[in-house]
Parts: C-alpha cells; sequence; structure tokens
C-alpha cells in the first residue's frame, strides 16, 4: 500500500498496534457522533474495528503527523454505498478533537483527492455528512466539493437517530 506524505502528514497503512492511539481519539464522543459511530468504549473495542473497518484497505489511511510520528486520525475511499459507479469512491474521515482547526483535514483530504485522481484514476469522489456537521463541510467546501443536495432520513445512527446527509461531490478535473 502507498504512503503519502504533505507538508506536515504521513498518510500510512494503519496496522493492528495503532490500537491505543485509535482508541484515544475514537473514545471522544464528540468524533464518533460528528462521523456516524459510537464512541468506543475499550482498547479491545479499537482492535476489533481496526481488524473490520482498517485492515487490508487498499485506500485507507492512518493520519500520522510528521514532526512526532503521532498517529490521530483516519483517512480512505471506500466503496460509495449511494453510487453504482466502479469509477467512483467515497471519501470518509476522523480525526482527534484536539487537531481540529488546524487544517490538518483539508491538507490530507487535498493528498487523497490527489491520489484517487491522479493514482487510481477515479472519475467522481463522493462525500456524506450530518447538516449538523459544519466543520467537515468546511473541509469540502475548502477542498472543491461541490454540494449535490439533501438526502432524508439517510441514515440511523448508533443512537437511534435517523438524520439526514448532505451530499457532495468532485469531478476528476482531468475529465472534461
Amino acid at each position: 500500500m502507498k504512503i503519502i506524505e504533505t507538508e506536515r502528514l504521513v498518510l500510512r497503512p494503519i496496522k493492528e498496534n495503532d490500537a491505543e492511539a485509535i482508541f484515544e481519539y475514537c473514545k471522544n464522543e464528540n468524533v464518533g457522533s460528528n462521523a456516524g459511530w459510537k464512541p468506543h468504549e475499550s482498547i479491545e473495542e479499537s482492535r476489533e474495528i481496526i481488524k473490520l473497518v482498517f485492515l487490508d484497505q487498499d485506500f485507507v489511511f492512518g493520519m500520522e503527523l510528521k514532526e512526532t510520528g503521532k498517529l490521530f486520525g483516519s483517512i480512505g475511499l471506500i466503496p460509495d454505498p449511494k453510487r453504482q459507479n466502479d469509477r467512483t469512491k467515497m471519501i470518509g474521515y476522523a480525526i482527534g478533537e484536539d487537531y481540529w482547526g488546524k487544517g490538518f483535514m483539508t491538507e490530507a483530504t487535498l493528498a487523497i483527492l490527489r491520489f484517487g485522481f491522479e493514482d487510481i484514476n477515479l472519475d467522481l469522489i463522493s462525500a456524506y455528512c450530518y447538516p449538523f456537521n459544519e466543520r467537515s463541510k468546511n473541509v469540502l467546501k475548502k477542498c472543491g466539493f461541490n454540494y449535490e443536495g439533501l438526502l432524508r432520513l439517510a441514515e440511523e445512527r448508533y443512537d437511534e437517530k435517523i438524520l439526514d446527509h448532505e451530499c457532495y461531490s468532485i469531478i476528476n478535473p482531468g475529465i472534461k
């Protein structure tokens, strides 16, 4: 799997021994509820999530600070369940709350967009977020995503709340 470097970040495969770092940011209620998953309750739960979600994924990366080597988030491209087109992927990401508002997610998203369009030659990358997730919407807009519309009652979250999705996408700039 590829390793992607930006000015401040290393995007690299997630390993089983990343469980402590992943638990550290995934136990935070603000991180999970904005991304649609229940905050992790134990390091064992984080280990299971790593096995189910992160390992052996070609396009899912841990976000590590170059300066310290600390893993503090994840980002990746996965199949979009709302689109039946193999040349599209959906971007997803999560980042520890201590790192919010510092431009790390925008930096990582721009790198993943380049990877998706230049390395794996995608036609389109989609993104979905809850209407209340202003931070995520700001990242998407800064990175050039276009608002497609509101998908009402799109998801039942872990807490049984039924939530809408705001839908965004960006087309490969190489497509005329």
